[in-house]
């Protein structure tokens, strides 16, 4: 189930992308306008992964993840409605609101279902879900507008969310007893499936923000998504602008990095499980996160140095899929270092992360205005790697951040 969510999430948020120029010659947008409407889910989708990811901790995932995702998908839908900027800014928001609990509240499910030896697998799978959801987006939704217009095509694809709410909503049960290894305690599973202790919040924000861990990590994934919204956002751009790819090209050209990016997360959430078990944390979680950043970040200097549309392609494909080999490591992370916490501490860590996006995506534009360059963002970019990788170094993810009550 949270593979299926993991692929609708990425679906649902990068549609509009793809339907971008029919949504904006239909309203009469300008680029600037576009610009806003984009920003406008990036804003709440930041500002709400902590409140979502405390909610899903002290409520329990089953009925949160079922309204987070009934929310988005009906926001997903009332997209087709939308008349003009004004109401297509407000939508573009809620939506942001909903999709802001997928990733904490889904760490928060794979904390309390699989072992301590087997989070990092089960993340990788998840986060590989979501790249082969954007992968298929172009796929899916050009056809689609095709067949029934860019409006009609939003009402099908909000229908998918609602489908799944509600079948993770009759069938979810949290474990009626804690499962092996997971470190945390359930009562018998009841209807809200609640915590038979749940977890504190007096002086939770007191003792992560004075704890330096909480810090790096937020501080890591702020400069690894400066890198990975380049692909959610710029890169079909970069490619046609850039690089010359006609817009025949670019389904693939975009398409090859997302396929790139799900190797790269089962892979990964593979590799940190298993150098885990057999020569602990320190290497399974932090050495990977490292020497992936640094490599990824090399990949992206030398798309930026070698001219041509080949050279691009294969280095930032490579690119895309070596940095997320790191992704299912640090969500592991958080429930290394947060226990029950994860679901908070992940969803801080992906707040700090959306910043970063929502700097990338202004730095990019105002580098390529007052240069006319469009490389000059990918040294940027892979300078930002580069700063992620030394963090992730300095992790320590034998050390609790808060101690279980």
């Amino acid at each position: 189930m949270l593979v299926i969510l993991g692929m609708v999430t990425f679906l649902d948020r990068i549609n509009i992308s793809v339907a971008g120029s029919s949504i904006m010659a239909d309203l009469g947008l300008s680029p600037s306008e576009w610009g806003w409407v984009q920003s406008a889910f990036i804003l709440s989708y930041g500002l709400m992964q902590i409140p979502m990811g405390a909610l899903g901790d002290r409520f329990g995932h089953r009925s949160i993840l079922a309204l987070i995702v009934l929310w988005w998908s009906l926001f997903t839908a009332f997209t087709g409605m939308a008349g003009g900027l004004a109401s297509l800014l407000v939508i573009r928001f809620m939506f942001g609101i909903g999709e802001a609990g997928s990733s904490p509240c889904s760490t928060g499910v794979i904390g309390r279902w699989f072992k301590k030896t087997e989070v990092g697998k089960a993340q990788g799978y998840v986060w590989a879900a979501s790249r082969m959801g954007g992968a298929l987006t172009p796929f899916v939704v050009i056809p689609m507008m095709a067949w029934v217009g860019w409006r009609s095509a939003f009402y099908l694809l909000g229908a998918v969310g609602v489908v799944w709410a509600v079948v993770w909503y009759l069938w979810y049960r949290n474990p009626a007893k804690a499962v092996a290894g997971t470190e945390t305690q359930f009562a018998d599973a009841s209807a809200e499936e609640r915590p038979a202790q749940k977890p504190r919040t007096a002086g939770l924000w007191h003792t992560l923000l004075h704890a330096p861990q909480f810090w790096i990590i937020c501080a890591m994934y702020f400069f690894y998504a400066f890198g990975s919204w380049f692909f959610f956002s710029w890169f079909p751009t970069f490619m046609e602008l850039g690089r010359g790819f006609e817009k025949s090209e670019l389904t693939y050209a975009v398409a090859v990095p997302f396929v790139m990016s799900m190797i790269g997360n089962i892979s990964g959430g593979y590799l940190t499980d298993k150098l885990s078990a057999k020569y602990g944390l320190k290497v399974g979680r932090k050495a990977i996160g490292t020497a992936s950043l640094a490599v990824s970040a090399v990949c992206m200097f030398l798309a930026a140095f070698i001219p041509g549309k080949m050279a691009v392609f294969i280095f930032l494909s490579l690119c895309f899929g070596i940095f997320d080999l790191m992704l299912p490591s640090a969500w592991a992370l958080c429930i290394d270092l947060g226990r029950q916490y994860a679901g908070t501490i992940s969803g801080a860590m992906n707040t700090a992360g959306n910043l970063g996006g929502f700097c990338c995506g202004i730095l990019f534009g105002q580098l390529v205005q007052s240069s006319g360059n469009y490389n000059l963002p990918l040294y940027m970019i892979a300078a930002m790697l580069l700063v992620s990788a030394f963090l992730f170094s300095l992790i320590n993810p034998t050390k609790q951040i808060i101690d279980a009550p």
